[in-house]
């Protein structure tokens, strides 16, 4: 704008108000963003000391944020803010649901089962879990995601995004995760079974 209008001298052109709240919390959400993703990448690793196993269940969160961002395309809306707020959420429930699925096959491992049959009674035994986790979050959301009322505008995006994500991420979780454990699995594993 101020290069199509010129202003006297003394006078500047500032913009303000919500477009100045937005322009703020854009700068937050690319820094919140990259910091919760480094920290759930931290904490996998610590939690399974593997960066093999930590990766496989990181795999989650671009698997998530395809669904999410599938989910607002189909429903016709914008990134923002809620929405981005929407994907922190999201990352961390799909990466919950990985690590149900995996530490249980682990411990199948650990306890001398082979495996691929750790694997796949692992996914069977952790099939409710994870389906109750994913179904009970995003039927959660629906309220929010059909919402018409006042703040529609904000709680629309974040849920449409967990709802679509979770949907990915659990279809992930269940059936990609079990199929390519046994590339990621640490190779001490399976000299000690």
């Amino acid at each position: 704008v101020d290069k199509l209008v010129e202003l006297p001298a003394g006078y500047t052109l500032v913009w303000g108000g919500q477009f100045e709240n937005l322009q703020r919390a854009t700068a937050r959400l690319s820094v919140a963003v990259p910091v919760a993703l480094f920290l759930i990448f931290s904490l996998l690793y610590m939690t399974f000391n593997s960066g093999q196993l930590a990766l496989l269940i990181y795999l989650n969160v671009p698997i998530a944020a395809t669904g999410g961002i599938l989910a607002l395309w189909l429903r016709q809306m914008p990134f923002s803010i809620s929405a981005g707020v929407g994907f922190i959420a999201l990352f961390g429930i799909a990466v919950m649901n990985g690590v149900v699925l995996i530490e249980h096959v682990r411990h199948l491992r650990h306890i001398g089962t082979n495996q691929r049959t750790a694997v796949v009674q692992g996914a069977m035994d952790r099939l409710r879990p994870v389906l109750m986790t994913a179904s009970c979050g995003a039927l959660g959301f629906i309220p929010m995601a059909v919402s018409s009322s006042a703040g529609a505008e904000v709680q629309r995006p974040l849920a449409t995004v967990v709802i679509g994500g979770l949907i990915s991420s659990t279809l992930l979780t269940l059936l990609v995760l079990p199929a390519i454990y046994p590339w990621f699995e640490p190779k001490d594993h399976e000299h000690t079974v």
